[in-house]
């Protein structure tokens, strides 16, 4: 079965693509320039000062910096992978005169209680609430997925079923 997914949207021996927004992919960029060009040298630094201060085989200074630069170097392959397979997503497009809620919507909507709240719908790598940048394998995400302005959408989250109208898609 040479030709079956795996899974994640690519055919085996392919590589998965990752959808991002043109600014996660921007942010992601950015940060990865910054591991790279900045914060390698800084850790590079602290392991040499951690050398010069002594016996590096009792020097709990040294095994911090050792284990910093794993995780830095962990956290560029990671970012490497995310960009060399990065699909950037565009807002979407009415359909049928319709717009609909998908992968890089902005979305507005209206709980049952009137409080208004809005999400951009992007994939679980993008994903961070404080910014409200919401995965769309998130329950909310999910439910939102696919409907248009003035429906109504039940989510059940930890607190209780909520119901959100559809207010605006952008």
């Amino acid at each position: 079965m040479a030709n079956a997914l795996n899974g994640h949207g690519a055919r085996a021996g392919e590589k998965e693509k990752i959808p991002l927004t043109r600014e996660g992919y921007e942010e992601k960029k950015a940060r990865l320039n910054y591991l790279i060009t900045e914060r390698r040298m800084q850790v590079a630094d602290y392991i040499h000062e951690a050398k010069e201060a002594g016996d590096i085989s009792e020097s709990s200074a040294y095994e911090d910096a050792k284990n910093l630069q794993a995780m830095l170097e962990g956290e560029i392959q990671e970012l490497q992978q995310v960009l060399d397979n990065a699909v950037i997503i565009e807002a979407p497009v009415e359909e049928e005169g319709k717009r609909t809620v998908r992968l890089g919507a902005t979305v507005e909507v209206e709980t049952d209680r009137g409080t208004q709240r809005r999400f951009m719908l992007v994939s679980t790598v993008e994903a961070n609430s404080a910014s409200g940048k919401l995965s769309d394998q998130s329950p909310v995400g999910r439910a939102l997925m696919g409907h248009s302005v003035g429906d109504k959408v039940e989510v059940t989250t930890p607190g209780g079923v909520v119901t959100y109208t559809i207010t605006a898609i952008s």
